[in-house]
């Protein structure tokens, strides 16, 4: 008989007769009633009244029994903690038992019990396993340190049990190994602390690689993921790692081929573009990636959503395997639709012809949204692939007259389109069109025909009579078609002013006096007084040529896809989303997910726009202070905080933090020789430092605030006219009477005027945030160039980016919503009171400890002489608070504050007439050296 007997009882009194047999001598009475004990807890009956009686039944040799009674320890020992306590000298000889399995069972059932108590009591128990005889109760324990270190994260770094994992990523069995890995991995995922974080170098990504092999396929997978997070130090690493993990793409297991698929896209980046070896490896990673298809639906499903991020970043890779993206007549819809949009993005010249056939014959199936997703697939094609054009637009007329009312209808919305792309080259066919004018009931379709009237009006007869029907139910018409029957008459009214008044007339009064829709009211006004005041600049306007609509509108903005390929063969890449969008309920510690940024040559690592990521393991990390605020929430995706636009933001004031109250003590700086710094004037010439300090008020009147006369980086192209529709942006950044300054150079490059401006940032590392509206002059007409300066505040949200200084910023006209990065130069957030005290400098500076100073030769090409430096870097309020010499070599000491509060000390050392310089700085927060560093060199050799 089965063990479902014990789901089957609804005794009353069962507790009661539960405890005698508990309590039985005979060994088979006290198992059956253990049994029946975990088929009550299963089924949700509280059974936590016989918790003393199940614990002691833990005091047996039988293995059966003893795994039970750990399970209903698991399930109460939360509920009853102080009962709990008493199994713990079971647990603790448990752990030395002579079974291997005996132990790995306690360890793992002492991991499991999520109670303080305990916890304390587990440490010796998981010492002793970590370095137990047993691979198999090793490999338990290693599981066992990532459970308590989310129980108490802070116990697990004191005892050292971090350290003993990474010693098990040396060991002889690779499952322990892969254990290890997937323990550091979970940890290094959920804790933001430095010791916590997983140490990739060499010689542990060469064990790691050792033991794939020897892995099981879930093993194998926590392996790959962790190697993929590995920064390598060249070409020839990247190559050698690329070449060891290939042999993991003939796996069986979806799983394992992801992630060596995610490991081999992020290698390749790392190589040279040309390189003759990515040639190959793309080869080799068509085969799996086509195998992947052969699996159950929802594994090809996973599979199609990860190609379709791969054939985005790298399209050679599967441009020869088209067929293998042909829809099957069972393939559930999910995979048909997916199947679909990958055929599109590998659509090209050679193999259209194919790709048109089969979306044709998708045209003619029963299932209506696929059949609507194929049409508007050839209208897709025919947009990428300029010379398929025309043959795309034969097939959809084709379809036209079939007469099938939603294929003629989702025909007419993706011909607006072609004729959008392809201007005055298929007009032809527009009689078709309106041969089917009766049959158009959804807004789409119906919106799509008036702006094809509308813009080809010359060209139409009877243009006025078609719009004139669409006209006699106007307020019955979803407010799309209201609007684009309101535009497409009136451009019929510029184009033949003398046969449609009474219609120009008619559409005007309805959309502004019987409309209670205020986007139709308002653009109706509009037009009203443009064709009332000056119908020259109306016909400029509403006939302006438009902009070319693009094939990439369905891409990944790139950045969001650089990060996605960094997260194959997770939910994230199924989502198409980053993690920090999807999950919730924990901080999320975000890891470098960055693919390296390419110069324009394609090799890896060279400065760009934004900064190459920097390798986790080499970044500097402290406990002492965090360049940004703690949050409880992930780097929000830019998009999701960008869309929620508030396009009039308030008046914000500039952040002014008083200086750090600090301990006074008189202290040798460097341990002998500095205590002079006490004494002598102040070297910032008759300026006390209170008064170095002033930031408003009667200093701002009477103009004794310091000179802003800073350093302004030249102008870069921040958003390029092709990416913006014609809109280009550049920009850099200044401060002008203690003010900063986001200043602007927009330039429509467009053949329509642009107004409607706009711009937000995104949270970012300092929370610098338009402290107005931006103030464009509108119009911007085609070819006319504005500047526009933008006062900034810096009380924005906070949000710690990667790169730290990095900006992404939203901006917003009549055409659309886009998206670009810059970098902040760092020095535009030194603030006018950062000059420290001499003896709040000499106690900070011996504060700190001397890890936090880093050292770096900086250029002086203009061979200045101290006071021309001190003098040049206080105007960039980089403050000398003392100066002196030392063997020949001048010495400055000098401080400067960050606008979110945070100290920089500097000790720069100049030979007389060397043209370098020694910079030595000091901080709590070294995430700012590199850039107070940079700040220095530019200032210095921009002089």
């Amino acid at each position: 008989m089965t063990d479902s007997k014990y789901f089957t009882t609804t005794k009353k009194g069962e507790i009661f007769e539960l405890k005698n047999e508990l309590n039985s001598d005979k060994k088979e009475k006290k198992k059956e009633a253990v049994k029946k004990v975990i088929a009550s807890m299963t089924v949700g009956k509280d059974v936590s009244a016989l918790f003393p009686d199940v614990v002691n039944c833990m005091q047996t040799d039988n293995l059966e029994l003893k795994k039970l009674v750990y399970l209903y320890l698991m399930n109460y020992a939360k509920s009853q903690p102080d009962m709990a306590i008493m199994a713990v000298n079971t647990f603790v000889k448990d752990c030395e038992d002579t079974n291997p399995l005996i132990r790995a069972l306690a360890v793992r059932t002492m991991g499991c019990i999520r109670v303080d108590k305990i916890t304390e009591y587990l440490c010796e128990p998981l010492r002793k396993c970590l370095k137990d005889e047993d691979p198999y109760v090793r490999k338990t324990a290693a599981v066992c340190v990532a459970k308590l270190h989310d129980i108490n994260a802070q116990l697990v770094e004191d005892q050292g049990f971090l350290d003993q994992l990474r010693e098990l990523l040396s060991d002889s069995n690779p499952m322990v190994v892969a254990n290890a890995v997937a323990a550091l991995s979970e940890i290094s995922d959920t804790s933001p602390s430095p010791a916590a974080q997983m140490e990739m170098n060499q010689q542990t990504i060469n064990k790691l690689l050792a033991a794939l092999n020897e892995c099981t396929e879930w093993g194998q997978i926590f392996i790959l993921d962790a190697l993929s997070n590995y920064v390598p130090k060249d070409d020839r690493e990247a190559q050698s790692i690329c070449e060891r993990v290939t042999p993991r793409l003939a796996h069986s297991n979806a799983g394992v081929v992801l992630s060596a698929v995610k490991v081999l896209m992020k290698g390749m980046e790392y190589v040279g573009m040309e390189s003759e070896f990515v040639t190959t490896l793309q080869k080799k990673l068509a085969p799996p990636l086509v195998t992947l298809l052969s699996s159950e639906p929802e594994v090809q499903y996973v599979a199609l959503r990860n190609i379709n991020l791969i054939v985005q970043k790298r399209p050679d890779i599967l441009k020869h395997e088209m067929k293998v993206f042909f829809v099957k007549y069972n393939d559930p819809i999910y995979v048909k639709l997916e199947k679909l949009d990958i055929m599109i993005r590998l659509a090209t010249q050679e193999n259209i012809a194919q790709v048109l056939a089969e979306l044709k014959e998708y045209a003619t199936e029963v299932d209506v949204d696929f059949v609507r997703k194929s049409v508007r697939a050839i209208g897709r094609c025919a947009i990428k692939v300029e010379q398929a054009a025309e043959r795309c637009v034969s097939t959809l007329l084709d379809l036209i007259q079939t007469k099938v009312n939603y294929v003629v209808q989702e025909a007419i919305v993706v011909i607006k389109d072609i004729f959008r792309k392809y201007p005055n080259k298929y007009e032809s066919i527009i009689s078709t069109l309106c041969e089917n004018l009766e049959s158009l009931d959804e807004p789409d379709a119906r919106a799509s025909m008036i702006w094809i009237v509308g813009e080809y009006a010359e060209r139409i007869d009877n243009a006025d009579e078609l719009l004139e029907s669409f006209l006699e139910g106007f307020h019955d018409e979803s407010t799309q078609v209201q609007l684009q029957l309101l535009t497409a008459i009136v451009k019929l009214f510029l184009k033949k002013p003398t046969e449609t008044q009474e219609l120009v007339q008619q559409v005007l009064s309805l959309a502004t006096q019987d409309s209670d829709n205020p986007d139709l009211r308002d653009r109706g006004y509009i037009y009203w007084r443009l064709l009332s005041t000056d119908p020259a600049a109306a016909k400029e306007v509403v006939l302006a040529e438009k902009p070319l609509i693009s094939s990439e509108t369905d891409r990944l903005e790139p950045t969001l896809l650089d990060e996605l390929i960094c997260y194959i063969a997770s939910l994230a890449s199924v989502y198409h989303k980053p993690p920090s969008a999807f999950v919730e309920g924990q901080a999320l510690v975000v890891r470098k997910t960055q693919l390296p940024v390419r110069s324009a040559s394609g090799e890896p690592g060279a400065t760009g726009a934004t900064e190459s990521p920097v390798p986790q393991q080499a970044q500097p990390v402290q406990q002492q202070q965090s360049v940004i605020p703690s949050h409880d929430t992930a780097m929000g995706d830019l998009l999701g905080d960008l869309l929620s636009m508030d396009l009039n933001p308030p008046q914000q004031q500039m952040s002014m933090t008083p200086a750090p109250q600090q301990d006074m003590g008189g202290m040798d700086l460097l341990g002998g020789g500095l205590d002079s710094l006490l004494g002598g004037p102040s070297p910032v010439a008759g300026m006390p430092a209170s008064q170095a300090s002033m930031g408003g008020g009667l200093g701002d009147i009477l103009g004794l605030g310091i000179s802003s006369t800073t350093y302004v980086p030249p102008k870069q192209v921040w958003l390029p006219a092709p990416k913006a529709k014609g809109l280009e942006v550049s920009g850099t950044f200044s401060i002008r009477q203690n003010v900063r300054y986001m200043d602007l150079t927009l330039k429509n490059n467009a053949m329509a005027p642009m107004g409607d401006f706009a711009i937000q940032f995104n949270k970012n590392s300092f929370g610098l945030s338009p402290a107005s509206a931006l103030q464009v002059p509108s119009p911007l007409s085609p070819g006319q160039t504005a500047d526009v300066t933008l006062p900034l505040g810096t009380n924005g949200p906070v949000q710690k980016m990667d790169p730290l200084m990095n900006l992404q910023v939203a901006m917003k006209n009549n055409i659309d919503v886009f998206y670009f990065s810059c970098l902040i130069p760092i020095h535009l957030l030194f603030t006018e009171d950062g000059q420290m005290d001499r003896k709040v400098f000499l106690a900070t500076w011996k504060d700190i400890p001397d890890s936090n100073e880093v050292q770096k030769e900086i250029a002086n090409p203009n061979q200045l002489d101290p006071k021309g430096i001190s003098d040049k870097l206080q105007q960039s309020f980089i403050f000398t608070i003392a100066q002196r010499n030392v063997d020949g070599r001048d010495m400055l000491y000098q401080s400067l504050k960050l606008t979110n509060g945070i100290w920089v000390l500097a000790e720069l050392k100049i030979q007389p007439r060397s043209p370098t310089m020694t910079l030595s700085l000091k901080t709590r927060a070294l995430d700012v050296i590199p850039q107070v560093q940079q700040a220095y060199e530019l200032i210095i050799a921009n002089m």
